[in-house]
């Protein structure tokens, strides 16, 4: 699209099915990076990362692309990997779903920062309380039946 310029960046949050903590150390990264990938054929990567039962991306959004658009293709792919590569005894798959949330161009560093360090942060406080507070923050009415499943 001529004489169109945006700046839309986007951090979304998906859940692996069951919420099973399967996303393990020695593929973690890899698999990182492979969403990375994915991103990159659609949008700008700016950070992906998360811990064992979920993943938090961050991307500069192009404005011929919707956020679910590029979420399915994320989820799609990137579970077919995980399947091929034999990672988890049976199907590999996320829960429907995502939570998406906007920031500015000022406050990239933060959530760059934020994602890189999951693991940290998740030895404080558990996935539900952060989805749940980020809901919060942002103002985003839900409703309690369509959240992810949480086994806390």
């Amino acid at each position: 699209m001529a004489n169109t310029y945006t700046q839309i960046s986007i951090q979304a949050v998906f859940a692996v099915r069951g919420r099973e903590n399967i996303i393990a150390d020695p593929w973690r990264d890899g698999l990182h990076q492979y969403i990375a990938g994915i991103i990159r054929k659609e949008a700008t990567s700016l950070a992906v990362g998360g811990w064992r039962d979920h993943v938090h991306i961050f991307f500069g959004l192009p404005p011929t692309m919707s956020i679910s658009d590029l979420l399915q293709k994320v989820k799609a792919n990137s579970s077919k990997w995980i399947n091929e590569q034999n990672f988890v005894m049976g199907k590999f798959q996320w829960q429907e779903g995502y939570g998406a949330f906007s920031y500015s161009r000022s406050q990239r560093d933060v959530v760059i920062k934020y994602i890189m360090n999951q693991e940290q942060h998740h030895k404080k406080k558990p996935f539900r309380e952060e989805y749940l507070e980020a809901l919060e923050k942002f103002e985003i009415t839900y409703e309690p039946k369509y959240l992810f499943e949480f086994y806390d």
